[in-house]
């Protein structure tokens, strides 16, 4: 609460509407219900929340949370995120997580029962060993559930995580470029099929149900890290960002917070420029791709001018394609660009 009413306090924030709350890293769902609701009696008291706010928190299937859907709706919270990650008990247990498929169900189940009516699955794909029909079976699984929005990503190793230590002894058989863009096209095409339209590389969602709070990331916009190990960002006056990244050891955030209403382990300037780049290879991760008049009014620049011969190169490539007038229009991938999504995001960032 402390650090909460310290950023409501700064300029920057000052007279700005909240959109949305999302409770998540770890697993907040572990806490009382009782905490997330002092939580948003403060984020109230400090800042102007908006009528239909979208407040999301990430549950663990796991049969001991689910039990607290009820009170957790109760408290304020209208959207869950349920991360199941599979529907494969063998599969969950390579994950290393302590639900089965039964436990993931249930606790979907649960959460109807206690009043949600907007609740996404997380689900992972590309396994090692899994093959497109394994990974079918689960997606079906999640899609006969009937969820307002399905997030499915495929598993990739990160340095300085324990999967990445694992592979570096062994090997994981992990698939090949050619089965990796398999299991994404197919998995896009079901979920259309289903109702589910593709709003972000990894995300879909029924009419109307877009993650709000991912929608402001991808859109560049403003937003507070609060807690152990949390990033916020905000717009500079000329045009950069400031971003912030708190101390992640609970006990030293909590000394920090007490001490000085604040607890930033470190904290980074980009440039206008920086900001420019980084802003585009965001915005090529939703459908829609970069509104080219929002680019403009937010960096005082067209696109085309800041990065003509990129984007001369990725359209000409047919990655890119460009819509509207100059400073209209939208700048979004192609299908064929969807394939090197990353590469062509961060060739911007360069």
């Amino acid at each position: 609460m402390v650090e909460l009413k310290h950023y409501a306090e700064k300029p920057q924030f000052q007279k700005r509407e909240i959109q949305s709350v999302f409770f998540g890293g770890g697993t907040p769902s572990l806490a009382p219900a009782s905490l997330f609701a002092e939580v948003l009696d403060t984020l109230a008291s400090s800042f102007t929340l908006a009528d239909n706010i979208e407040i999301t928190l990430e549950a663990n299937p796991g049969a001991s949370e689910a039990g607290r859907f009820k009170a957790y709706r109760e408290a304020g919270i209208n959207r869950l995120s349920i991360g199941v990650q599979s529907f494969d008990d063998d599969e969950l247990k390579w994950l290393e997580r302590i639900h089965s498929a039964d436990e993931a169900e249930k606790a979907y189940h649960m959460a109807r029962d206690a009043g949600f009516d907007n609740i996404n699955l997380d689900l992972m794909y590309a396994l090692p060993h899994q093959s497109l029909d394994e990974w079918f079976v689960s997606l079906e699984k999640g899609i006969a559930l009937n969820p307002e929005h399905l997030s499915c990503y495929q598993l990739t190793v990160e340095p300085h995580t324990a999967l990445h230590v694992t592979h570096k002894k062994q090997k994981l058989a992990l698939p090949d470029e050619d089965l990796a863009l398999q299991f994404f096209w197919q998995t896009r095409e079901r979920l259309a099929k289903a109702g589910y339209a593709a709003y972000e590389i990894s995300n879909f969602s029924k009419e109307g149900k877009h993650c709000r709070h991912n929608c402001g990331y991808w859109l560049y916009d403003d937003y507070i890290g609060i807690g152990a190990g949390a990033a916020g960002k905000w717009d500079t006056q000329d045009g950069g960002v400031m971003r912030y990244s708190n101390i992640r050891a609970p006990q030293s955030y909590m000394d920090a917070v007490l001490d000085g209403g604040k607890a930033v382990n470190s904290q980074e300037e980009l440039s206008h420029q920086e900001a420019m780049g980084e802003a585009v290879w965001l915005g090529l991760r939703q459908s829609q791709g970069i509104d080219l008049a929002w680019f403009s009014q937010r960096f005082g620049r067209p696109l085309q001018e800041v990065y003509p011969v990129l984007m001369q190169q990725w359209l000409n490539q047919d990655k890119l394609v460009q819509t509207g007038v100059k400073t209209g229009g939208n700048l979004r991938l192609t299908p064929a660009g969807l394939s090197l999504a990353d590469d062509i995001a961060a060739s911007f960032l360069l």
